[in-house]
């Protein structure tokens, strides 16, 4: 590994959240920019030759001291540099694209939101089998100290392995487990109402629930799934879909809501007539009610009563006054 080979993968695993900032640019400018220019293709490249190219340069400014005469410290390559800051931003693309709301890997020649929900944003188990790999070498050393073993090979290296391969392992758990709960979805009626297509998100920390969104014809059943319990596809509640009307086909026609709904997974709109118009509301129903989490993010457009925009505008769900 070349120098300064960990700190590279950090910071270049790390940089791409630095987007998070555009969160006190309002909603509209979070949903724009989070997860787009700094988790796609193009920007992972933007950030693997900066942070190479960084420490290549601080290399030459401060260079590892030799420690003895004979000993020859070769400067720090751009090309491993470049390798290893590449499989840091890899490495956080790919978590992202397992959970969460999904990047824009293909900025900015599509403005597709591709991604799985596999697992949550902040993933119990990922983070104590991390830990796990962290401190297995240290626990092998204690013991090896106390039993006089001759210290062998590098222990890190080892444990490194075998965590990527546990994690791996959990990741194609948790998708088949995410098929199941589909599965099961869409295997049944909702008052009786047939199930015309189905979407699972991770609902806490436990592999084995789900917030289950289910489609019918007329409406969309929500409710959580719990794969080790007994399963009543009765206990749903049902959000009726709006009928057709001037108004909603405004709505969903302007270019505000055609970006929305490229976002948003199962997207819901509300038309409420006013007292000089209507208003149409839009929001996003893999986010359960009182999640308020940044990535939750709906939009509102205000039309008179000859169905002409007045206002629209793009809105957090945890929004006060909204």
């Amino acid at each position: 590994m070349p120098r300064f080979a960990a700190t590279m993968m950090i910071v270049a695993g790390l940089t791409p959240d630095l987007d998070y900032a555009a969160y006190f640019g309002g909603a509209g400018f979070f949903m724009r920019f989070h997860r787009t220019v700094l988790h796609s293709i193009a920007g992972s490249i933007v950030i693997a030759f900066a942070v190479a190219a960084i420490f290549c340069a601080m290399d030459r400014k401060y260079p590892q001291r030799k420690k003895s005469f004979s000993q020859v410290i070769a400067p720090l390559r751009f090309g491993p540099a470049l390798a290893v800051s590449a499989i840091g931003a890899a490495g956080h693309l790919l978590l992202d694209l397992l959970s969460g709301v999904g990047i824009q890997l293909f900025w900015p020649f599509r403005a597709q939101w591709i991604g799985w929900e596999v697992i949550g944003d902040l993933d119990l188990w990922v983070f104590l089998l991390l830990v796990l790999g962290l401190l297995l070498p240290l626990l092998l050393g204690l013991v090896n100290e106390e039993v006089g073993a001759q210290k062998k090979g590098s222990g890190g290296q080892h444990a490194a392995i075998v965590t990527l391969a546990l994690i791996s392992a959990y990741f194609g758990w948790r998708a088949n487990l995410h098929s199941r709960a589909i599965d099961l979805l869409l295997s049944r009626e909702y008052h009786g109402r047939i199930a015309l297509s189905a979407a699972a998100f991770p609902a806490s920390s436990s592999p084995y629930r789900w917030r289950g969104v289910v489609e019918t014809d007329n409406t969309m059943e929500l409710l959580d799934v719990g794969l080790r319990d007994e399963f009543d596809s009765n206990r749903s509640d049902s959000l009726f879909k709006p009928q057709p009307s001037p108004a909603l086909a405004a709505g969903e026609d302007s270019i505000a809501a055609r970006a929305f709904l490229r976002y948003a997974k199962v997207p819901f709109a509300n038309v409420e007539p006013r007292e000089a118009g209507f208003r149409v509301e839009i929001h996003d129903l893999r986010f359960a009610e009182g999640d308020y989490q940044p990535a939750n993010i709906f939009i509102r457009l205000e039309y008179n009563s000859q169905v002409q925009l007045q206002r629209q505008g793009f809105f957090f769900a945890s929004d006060p006054n909204p």
